[in-house]
């Protein structure tokens, strides 16, 4: 194998880092052209270290590794001043550590999604500006994600009879992967989508976020948002595992949601339409 072979450059994101050994992290990296890795900064936990301060959690980092079978060395690593605010802001930093472990979740290593990654960059620059709305980025963050995944859910035409959804009060359900209208919603046990929620959802899906970040949501609009978009992101990775959402705002409390009851039929159905795996998933 030739140097170049051997050598990677990239940027990334840090999403976790543990100690290796006495002088060394082990640090999980999203990066922008290998998707998941992991690396061992050597000596980044001594203070001369010329890689100490350079791979904390959030930043964004731009590296030189050497490959290894499973796990790369970081040669070289510049971190760029975004992340600090992360560090000094408690409220900015849980929603920094909700950003990066749904990245984490959802992906696998050595799966290269520049959509992801551009877009977890993207959500963490827009939680860092002290005019942001760290509900509504989140939710927005949450919903993106979701498209750059597969799993976007229907917004604009019923997800049952596939009719085009008036703007007016529906359901939403997640099991049939997005919105029912009333003629298929009735008796069903879905969730009641008032019409608010749904127009900042469609909001989401035709804007970006300079557009989204104009729109001024109700509190009580932006906690139907959670609920509407927690039960979706568990369907989604009910397969998969335990799924943490961060849903507060100064609660600062993270809440487990255990997937347990979602019928596996129904799963193996939304996955199918949507050109998935879901024993892939399960094996996560």
């Amino acid at each position: 194998m030739s140097f170049s072979e051997r050598t990677l450059k990239t940027e990334a994101i840090v999403l976790r880092r543990s100690d290796f050994s006495e002088a060394d992290y082990l640090v999980t990296l999203y990066t922008l052209t290998q998707g998941k890795i992991r690396a061992i900064a050597k000596g980044a936990r001594k203070a001369t270290s010329r890689t100490t301060g350079q791979v904390e959690l959030y930043a964004r980092v731009h590296l030189v590794l050497s490959r290894g079978r499973e796990l790369h060395i970081i040669t070289q690593a510049e971190a760029t001043p975004d992340h600090a605010i992360f560090q000094a802001e408690f409220e900015r930093g849980l929603y920094a550590s909700h950003f990066v472990e749904l990245v984490d979740q959802v992906t696998y290593e050595d799966e290269e999604n520049q959509a992801a990654y551009r877009l977890l960059v993207a959500a963490l620059g827009w939680i860092a500006q002290p005019e942001t709305n760290l509900r509504l980025a989140a939710r927005y963050f949450e919903f993106r994600l979701m498209r750059v995944m597969g799993y976007e859910p229907s917004l604009f035409r019923c997800a049952v009879g596939e009719e085009a959804l008036a703007a007016e009060n529906q359901f939403f359900s997640p099991a049939d992967g997005g919105v029912v209208c009333e003629a298929h919603g009735g008796g069903r046990g879905l969730l009641p989508l008032a019409l608010p929620v749904f127009k900042v959802l469609r909001h989401f899906s035709r804007n970006p976020w300079e557009a989204v970040s104009a729109l001024h949501p109700t509190e009580e609009t932006l906690g139907a948002l959670e609920r509407i978009l927690q039960a979706y992101w568990v369907f989604c990775w009910s397969a998969a595992s335990k799924v943490r959402i961060f849903c507060g705002t100064s609660r600062g409390r993270m809440h487990e949601y255990h997937p347990d009851g979602h019928p596996q039929r129904e799963w193996a159905a939304l996955c199918a339409h949507r050109g998935l795996h879901p024993e892939r998933r399960s094996a996560r």
